[in-house]
């Protein structure tokens, strides 16, 4: 089965029909999905069919993830409706010890909560089970039951995926980091990418298929060359599902694709710790121009409030000793790092509430596709709330943060500008014509992705 996935996207790629279509915005004849929905199948053994998606109602502990918030105002339904009170009336009685009333609490909004149901009902359903994993913590047993292994499983990273290139906030800021990349390079022959959680490899499909248009736009320029080194470290919980097998495949298919776009590229795999980082390391050689994709990766990466050691700041050192021409950095935007329980709680609220009401808007209540990444959200904001110090995996920042830690690493920031802001706005717009409430504006040196005012990525470039 694994062969005939391979052989059909192969087929697919090296398909001779006419390719006039494809430009540096990111049409392919391959598109992100069918790339990333192939890649899932081949990669990753399919979940368990009892595991596939849980009630995210169920008070059971193994519904942990991610954090987020933003600082931005918030377009989902005020605080005030029932619902958002008795959460933070819940909030208030765990903060005070007082687990009894939390658990009545509970009860009642279990019977408001609807999976299914509006955005306001996802969202009670979603904090109702962050709540009950918070407070019926059972002592950890094993890998397999540590707080944040559902994090890490292959279904909640194809998940991620998912949400990636479906939500348009996700998708259009990710086109945004693959502009800015194209814009720091272009003229370079040869271009060197690190990346720090390839995945599937979906956001590299459109990359490469607008370097081969530049070049076919501007023939007598030399032929771009492209060598993308994943960087893997062996430490890391996030690694484990997408071992160097499942990169080696990621990289042959994105050779073949690049070879199809007439482009040449080199596809290294390097499983080093982040403290063993370095040129020689990494294999960058002179004359090339060496992009960074720091694309939702630092904030997995843990910083001064989880261990001395900080190796958050480490990794932006290592990166800032390497010269890049740009790094690229994408995150969610809101405060779920170092804020006290009870605020990151409001915060992913306003941030999770918004995010359900986008996904909505773009992909209305009956998408089947909204089960798996909804899941994926809540597996999220069950992290963020219920757990704390190295068990809070994902500590997501607002953009003021990561400018004022970017600048403290020796980092500049790269003003996107119109070639990098006009082509985003018009996928977005072209993509969401009858959908309106999804906006997009740089400010402070970054590109916000907004649903109804709130924000809930930015794009940034540095050097």
């Amino acid at each position: 089965m694994r062969n005939q996935l391979f052989e059909e996207l192969e087929r697919r790629l090296l398909d001779d029909e006419d390719e006039d279509e494809v430009s540096a915005s990111g049409c392919s004849a391959v598109t992100t999905s069918e790339w990333s929905e192939t890649m899932q199948q081949l990669i990753s053994p399919p979940p368990p069919a009892a595991s596939a998606v849980q009630n995210p109602l169920s008070p059971s502990p193994t519904t942990s993830s991610s954090s987020t918030a933003s600082s931005s105002a918030s377009c989902s339904p005020p605080s005030a409706t029932p619902s958002r009170q008795m959460l933070s009336d819940t909030v208030a009685a765990i903060v005070d010890g007082n687990l009894e009333a939390a658990a009545v609490n509970l009860s009642v909004l279990k019977r408001a909560a609807n999976p299914h149901g509006d955005p306001e009902q996802r969202l009670t359903a979603m904090m109702v089970a962050a709540l009950y994993s918070r407070i019926e913590q059972p002592p950890s047993s094993g890998a397999l039951h540590h707080p944040f292994a559902e994090l890490c499983s292959a279904e909640h990273l194809a998940a991620t995926r998912m949400l990636y290139e479906l939500s348009p906030c996700f998708k259009h800021a990710l086109l945004a980091a693959n502009l800015a990349i194209l814009q720091a390079t272009r003229d370079y022959p040869r271009i060197h990418i690190l990346d720090f959680d390839l995945g599937q490899g979906s956001q590299y499909v459109s990359l490469i298929h607008a370097i081969g248009e530049r070049h076919r736009h501007h023939p007598s320029a030399r032929p771009s060359f492209i060598k993308i080194t994943a960087v893997a470290d062996p430490t890391s919980p996030f690694n484990s599902n997408n071992g160097s097998g499942g990169l080696r495949m990621v990289g042959d298919l994105l050779a073949k694709l690049a070879q199809r776009s007439g482009v040449g590229l080199r596809f290294n795999i390097v499983c080093r710790r982040v403290a063993e980082l370095d040129e020689a390391a990494l294999g960058c050689e002179p004359g090339e121009a060496l992009a960074v994709n720091l694309a939702f990766v630092l904030s997995r990466v843990a910083d001064e409030s989880v261990t001395p050691t900080n190796p958050r700041d480490e990794l932006l050192r290592r990166v800032k000793a390497l010269g890049p021409r740009v790094v690229v950095l994408v995150e969610q935007d809101m405060n779920g790092n170092t804020a006290p329980f009870s605020a990151r709680f409001a915060e992913a609220c306003g941030h999770y509430g918004a995010q359900l009401e986008s996904l909505e808007a773009s992909l209305g209540r009956e998408s089947v596709e909204r089960e798996p990444v909804e899941a994926c959200l809540a597996r999220k904001a069950a992290n963020s709330v219920a757990r704390e110090g190295a068990d809070r995996v994902e500590r997501c920042e607002v953009f003021g943060k990561w400018r004022a830690r970017m600048g403290m690493a020796g980092f500049r920031s790269v003003p996107l500008g119109p070639s990098v802001a006009e082509p985003v706005k018009a996928r977005l717009a072209a993509s969401l014509r009858s959908k309106p409430g999804f906006t997009v504006k740089e400010e402070a040196g970054g590109l916000c992705f907004r649903w109804l005012g709130r924000v809930l990525t930015v794009a940034s470039a540095w050097r």
